[in-house]
């Protein structure tokens, strides 16, 4: 633990002490409170007594209370004593009583500076106090969700081990040191181990204590039902292989609850996608009327368009499962991962060693030269595994082209030349970033998708293969051979790869594992897993790779369903936003053009005066500003939209990219022609 760290923690148990005999006053230790925070506390894996954690947030919300409260009180200072805000007449309920209103008029201004001070204390207290709480809460729902999408995955893992012929405490065991794939199921599976082991508790009463403490309901049961399992000395195979299919149709129904919810957020962002388009024709409307409204527009357009989008990409993030894990796996039970591709973050192996012997630092400055040349000489190949790296040169060169823009005066530096060329000057700005910053950013990391998902587009199929070539005889290397001799394309070629490495000599646990990490997908991680783990055991595992491909035939259907679903969400979006972009260019064309007509036939001639003076709507409104609004907003639009569209069809926001793209160019190309 660095210095740092360790003098914060002494600080927050000083404060902690601090606030205890608070604590001891205002709760009482048999309270639902303070039994709902243990719980809490227990299902998110968090150490600390109840106790010290509540007088911990106990303190932390009287330091923020306190110091919004003295901001409370100069705030009221400033308003009431220095005559910001008038006090003459607040509430204006007559006063008869010419003592009571001289009483009323001493007393008012302070009792206005102490209740700001008082609401904004409360505020404090509030944030701080609360904020505190909610930490438990938010990491046994986030544990929840982790535990909820992996355990089918997990109960065929600890089926295919039963099949090998594991007992009951290795299967334990197996799952405790399993958490580079099944994470919080293996951390759940690690602390009944660990129970056992350093608390001399036997592993029933440490299943039990486990069932009563995760924070998944799912888990809770299984937990039971297998504990039912050991003491009546029933067949635990059968059981796992039941619950495996239970699981599996759990899976689905979830993600059937979750895409009807998403379809719900997305009929949601319709109506409110729309509404600053409402808004901004009214105030328009009010600006014709004399009324002009020129701030709330600016507004409108800067301000409200992106905060419902991000806000709309909040409540999505809510409900849209990403899919746990980095999808490496460790070559050892130590968890360490051991074999990642090496890169110029990582050049593997000899960074272990570097600094014990000159000779690994020589050997590191010749691996680090290597990967740089290997990037001049092959950049296309680095960009596609590390698309983000994109950033490190697009960023400076779409910096070093705006710069000379403007020194050049080719893009217009004020506002006023902004108005008079809303196209140019936003494309300089705007759309040139987002093409040289988007586009590289966008096809690197499709490319990065699409050839990691050929090994998954196939994994079923081929899982089956394995599996009847394994029920015939064959060793799992045998079936590898004859699955890579009848399959085409990438995943052919990894089965070919992998039989050539265990020929010349590795093992072919340590094969699969390196074919794992070089795409590390989640989804081929947890079969590839399973596979590694019964292959050590026995060559004859055909119901272990039949569960494998069972297990990735309810991923295949899953994914479709999303894919579906979401493909509906996303023309959804960009039907809306199409709408929107129609009833601007109709505003653009139609209303900004009979306007600005209005004002230019209006100079000439009495009778024209005398008519703009019977109907004189619009004499205020500037019409370059507005188009340059109405242009503003679209391409606001646009972009917001993009990225919704693609964090609801892949759960990712640079899926959101090329969407992001593509929608303010149509922006461009419409108003260009109009």
């Amino acid at each position: 633990m660095s210095t740092g760290s360790r003098s914060f923690g002494q600080g927050a148990d000083a404060l902690a002490d601090a606030f205890y005999p608070l604590y001891l006053r205002v709760f009482d230790e048999r309270s639902d409170f303070v039994a709902d925070m243990e719980t809490k506390l227990a299902e998110a894996r968090m150490d600390d007594p109840v106790e010290l954690f509540v007088s911990r947030a106990l303190g932390v919300g009287a330091l923020v209370g306190g110091l919004l409260w003295v901001l409370g009180l100069g705030l009221g200072y400033v308003l009431f004593y220095l005559g910001l805000v008038g006090t003459e007449s607040l509430i204006g309920v007559p006063v008869p009583n010419e003592t009571l209103l001289a009483i009323i008029r001493a007393l008012k201004v302070p009792a206005l500076v102490v209740t700001t001070g008082l609401v904004f204390g409360f505020m404090g207290f509030t944030l701080g106090f609360g904020g505190i709480i909610a930490v438990p809460y938010m990491r046994s729902s986030s544990r929840e969700r982790e535990i909820n999408m992996l355990l089918a995955d997990s109960v065929s893992f600890m089926y295919a081990l039963s099949i090998g012929g594991m007992n009951q405490l290795e299967i334990l065991e197996s799952m405790a040191k399993a958490d580079d794939t099944y994470g919080e199921v293996a951390m759940e599976f690690r602390a009944i181990v660990q129970e056992t082991e350093y608390f001399d508790t036997d592993y029933r009463t440490a299943v039990r204590n486990r069932a009563m403490e995760t924070p998944s309901d799912e888990l809770s049961q299984f937990l039971t039902d297998m504990l039912s399992i050991i003491n009546s000395g029933g067949d635990m195979t059968e059981f796992l292989a039941d619950k495996k299919d239970k699981h599996m149709r759990t899976a689905k129904q979830e993600q059937e609850l979750t895409l009807e919810t998403l379809e719900l957020f997305g009929e949601m962002y319709m109506t409110l996608s729309l509404f600053p388009l409402l808004l901004i024709i009214i105030l328009v409307i009010m600006s014709m009327l004399g009324q002009a409204q020129m701030f709330l527009l600016y507004a409108t357009v800067y301000v409200l368009t992106p905060i419902i989008g991000v806000g709309f990409l909040v409540l999505v993030a809510t409900v849209k499962q990403d899919e746990p894990g980095d999808g490496y796996l460790a070559l050892g039970d130590d968890g360490e991962v051991t074999n990642r591709e090496p890169g110029l973050r990582d050049l593997g192996l000899v960074e272990r060693f570097v600094g014990e012997h000159g000779i690994f630092d020589r050997i590191r400055s010749r691996e680090g030269t290597h990967e740089t040349l290997r990037l001049l000489t092959h950049p296309a190949g680095f960009f596609r595994d590390q698309p983000l790296f994109t950033l490190a040169f697009t960023v400076p060169v779409t910096l070093v082209v705006i710069t000379f823009a403007v020194l050049g005066g080719v893009a217009p530096t004020t506002y006023d030349g902004l108005v008079a060329q809303p196209i140019w000057g936003t494309f300089v700005y705007v759309y040139v970033p987002l093409y040289a910053v988007g586009v590289p950013l966008a096809v690197f990391r499709e490319w990065n998708v699409r050839s990691r998902h050929r090994i998954t587009n196939k994994l079923s199929d081929n899982l089956r293969k394995l599996s009847s070539a394994n029920d015939t005889g064959m060793t799992l290397l045998e079936s590898v051979k004859t699955v890579a001799d009848t399959t085409s394309g990438k995943l052919g070629e990894e089965f070919e790869v992998m039989y050539a490495k265990v020929n010349y000599g590795t093992s072919l646990r340590r094969a699969l594992v390196e074919f794992n990490n070089k795409y590390h997908l989640p989804r081929l991680a947890r079969t590839v897993k399973l596979v590694a783990k019964a292959q050590e055991a026995s060559s004859q595992i055909t119901a272990v790779l039949t569960t494998a491909a069972q297990a990735s035939e309810n991923q295949d259907d899953i994914q479709r369903e999303r894919r579906s679903r979401a493909r509906m969400q996303v023309v959804i979006i960009l039907m809306t936003y199409l709408t929107l972009l129609a009833v601007m260019i109709i505003l653009e064309v139609k209303f900004l053009g009979t306007m600005a007509g209005l004002s230019a036939s209006g100079g000439g001639g009495e009778a024209a005066q005398a008519g703009a003076e019977q109907m004189d709507f619009g004499g205020d409104i500037d019409t370059d500003v507005l188009g340059l609004l109405f242009f503003h907003a679209v391409t606001i639009q646009g972009l917001v939209s993009g990225f919704i569209a693609g964090y609801i069809r892949d759960a990712s926001l640079l899926a959101g990219v090329k969407f992001a793209v593509v929608l303010p160019t149509i922006a461009l190309v419409a108003f260009s022609f109009t």
